[in-house]
């Protein structure tokens, strides 16, 4: 079984095309592009005047969408950004030490990493890893302003479990906990319900929200961070009659927004959530499709040279498959020759299953690597 119909302007597109990337970029569904043009037309239809509207109606629908798929107890706690990567910005210039001493998975994706050392460079941070199944003993053992973990990492698959610990370690004079749920939002089943009023949490639309670009948002726990210092004017939105010289800012999660943003990905997000709710499908239903894909694939045993870091379990499991090894590289290759879209990381292969795909998807992927 497929939802093939939803994604009829992607596939048709290119209709050779096998994309086994949704993890990486997932394929938009028409509802994203009727999303993408109502964007358009309330931009020529209100002109000036659409803000009203973006930061109304469209901004409280994205918050109702994310806290419910979260279990958030309250939607204004989140903010959206163009990148999450913006946000992470806006947390580490709202702690008053410097240096900054961060704690964070060995594991973390390139922007995070990237970041951190150039502000290690710079002094701004002292940064300590640990592997994830360590991380919570180190935090527990340490002195750390911030503890950065991704709930699902990036390029294994691997999942840190200990959320509601490391939550107890938060208090709004440090440490801080960020969670980065890029690779765990609406792939995972997500309760933040007993733990939002302790930690951050970070995501986007790009991949399993299948919203496309620009739409990440921040949950920010109330009494945490309230004066970032990397700040826009949008930040204070609601009150632009401040005495000049006094920098305001909004009782809520906007307190984390920036400047004038292309707001395009919150309609795409809305519109693509709202397709999913009347399709009855819930983040369980779509992750119940992958997992019967995956275990097909993995059933055909087609990468015996290949570690699979990643194995199905009883546990929660992360949309994608990855396996290690030292042709990972030269297969990802050989697909891409045949027009079968993977990605490596390294020496790890990951291969991503989407509802837009069915078993006569699996078995020409497979069929494509006994050919190599």
């Amino acid at each position: 079984m497929s939802w093939k119909q939803l994604f009829s302007k992607s596939l048709a597109a290119n209709s050779d095309r096998l994309h086994f990337a949704a993890h990486s970029h997932h394929l938009w569904p028409d509802a994203a592009f009727a999303g993408h043009c109502q964007a358009g037309e309330d931009a020529a239809t209100l002109a000036d005047h659409k803000w009203a509207k973006i930061m109304g109606p469209v901004w409280a629908e994205a918050q109702q969408h994310v806290a419910a798929e979260l279990k958030l107890p309250d939607p204004a706690t989140i903010a959206f950004a163009p990148n999450t990567h913006d946000l992470l910005v806006r947390i580490i210039s709202a702690i008053p030490a410097r240096p900054v001493k961060v704690l964070a998975t060995d594991g973390e994706f390139h922007s995070f990493r990237r970041q951190m050392t150039r502000w290690v460079e710079s002094g701004e941070v002292i940064l300590e890893t640990a592997a994830p199944e360590s991380l919570l003993s180190v935090a527990r053992s340490g002195d750390f302003d911030l503890i950065f973990a991704s709930h699902v990492l990036f390029n294994s698959g691997s999942m840190v479990t200990d959320l509601e610990p490391l939550a107890a370690l938060a208090s709004p004079d440090g440490p801080w906990v960020v969670i980065d749920g890029y690779h765990g939002f609406m792939a995972i089943e997500t309760d933040l319900s007993a733990i939002a009023e302790q930690i951050f949490y970070l995501s986007g639309g790009y991949k399993y929200a299948m919203a496309g670009e620009g739409v990440c948002f921040l949950h920010a726990p109330p009494g945490y961070a309230e004066r970032p210092v990397v700040t826009g004017w949008y930040a204070a939105f609601d009150d632009l009659a401040l005495p000049p010289g006094e920098v305001g800012y909004a009782p809520d999660g906007r307190r984390f927004l920036g400047s004038t943003f292309d707001p395009s990905g919150l309609y795409r997000f809305n519109a693509v959530q709202n397709m999913l709710l009347q399709e009855r499908l819930s983040t369980a239903a779509i992750s119940d499709h992958v997992e019967s894909l995956q275990r097909r694939f993995i059933a055909a045993d087609p990468l015996p040279e290949m570690q699979l870091l990643n194995p199905l379990d009883s546990n929660l499991h992360a949309r994608f498959l990855a396996y290690q090894g030292k042709d990972a590289s030269a297969l990802y290759d050989h697909l891409h020759d045949h027009d079968i879209v993977t990605d490596v990381r390294g020496d790890v292969l990951r291969v991503g299953f989407a509802i837009y795909h069915d078993a006569t998807d699996v078995d020409a992927l497979l069929d494509a690597i006994m050919r190599n």
